[in-house]
């Protein structure tokens, strides 16, 4: 299987006590390890993959948490560096009735955002490797250019590149996205994995299916579109294939998104991501779709993110 390097925030999701409005009694935060790129490493590694994680954590307790926790569901964090110049990102988790999520970060300043190029280890990208980074890796300029020059880096050493879009708006200056830059990440990607919601947000007035035709001609191998519990949207040159995720009733939709994505690299890392147009092979198409749906559904079915995210046994029918 081809390895999958995650690229990004490890951050801490302290997660409410409370469910939706509910307001008996004290409400408590409990730490869970999470951040997307880091959610994505372990949900590949969870899944049966050599995985491993870059990026950059505090020299606090919080990144000793996070280093452990990755380790511990196995990835290789021989990438990861760690920084006295600021501390762990931390995010403090509200949810609905329904699970749904709402976030307030302490970042900036954090650790993650002073990542630069000369902290990629020697070598990283001179096998052919998976390569997963999403947008909260633009936020400011500095980490922004990192993220981009490891996109050409990765894309000129024959990796496959995978963005998740990953909007939080309240983590851009005045929280507003810069919709041109994460365009510009995206059109360096060869899959591209969005939600109804982000895809809106980022075409604006443009009509849907001339924005994705323009992603596709940019290079995108695949674009993937979520809508929560609806139906999947795979976009390739040849059409749209759809699927529907099993029904589940969500707890906690923290790592849904990034267990579906997970499971999407495990499908392409077990295939000949290589060849011309593996895009088109309607089987692959099938069985990563179903495998992804799989693992999003199980993520949300528990708490917090990297304990939520499936094993093998736990997708693949026996």
């Amino acid at each position: 299987m081809t390895p999958v390097i995650a690229f990004g925030e490890a951050l801490v999701d302290m997660l409410s006590s409370r469910l939706g409005d509910a307001a008996e009694g004290p409400e408590t935060f409990t730490p869970y390890a999470g951040g997307a790129p880091a959610n994505v490493a372990v949900a590949c590694a969870r899944l049966g993959l050599t995985s491993r994680f870059l990026g950059m954590l505090g020299d606090d307790h919080f990144g000793n948490f996070l280093a452990r926790e990755l380790e511990h569901h196995g990835v290789d964090v021989s990438g990861v560096s760690r920084t006295r110049e600021a501390r762990t990102a931390l995010a403090f988790v509200s949810r609905d009735a329904d699970g749904e999520r709402t976030f307030d970060f302490y970042r900036p300043p954090a650790a993650d955002l002073l990542y630069r190029t000369e902290h990629l280890p020697h070598g990283v990208f001179s096998e052919p490797a998976i390569v997963h980074l999403c947008s909260n890796s633009l936020t400011d300029d500095a980490i922004a250019a990192t993220s981009l020059a490891i996109t050409e880096m990765a894309s000129r050493a024959g990796c496959l590149v995978s963005v998740d879009a990953n909007l939080r708006h309240n983590l851009w200056p005045e929280h507003s996205i810069d919709v041109g830059l994460v365009t510009r990440l995206l059109d360096q990607a060869d899959l591209i994995k969005l939600s109804t919601d982000e895809l809106d947000a980022l075409r604006g007035d443009h009509p849907r299916d001339d924005w994705l035709a323009e992603r596709l001609a940019a290079g995108a191998r695949l674009i993937v579109i979520t809508d929560g519990p609806g139906a999947v949207a795979a976009h390739t040159t040849q059409g749209v294939k759809r699927m529907t995720p099993p029904p589940v009733k969500a707890v906690d939709t923290t790592a849904g998104g990034d267990a579906f994505i997970g499971g999407l690299l495990a499908a392409l890392a077990d295939h000949d991501w290589q060849r011309p147009n593996w895009q088109h092979d309607e089987a692959f198409l099938e069985r990563a779709l179903t495998l992804a749906c799989r693992c999003g559904a199980h993520a949300v079915t528990r708490p917090g993110a990297y304990a939520a995210l499936p094993r093998r046994e736990d997708v693949i029918d026996r």
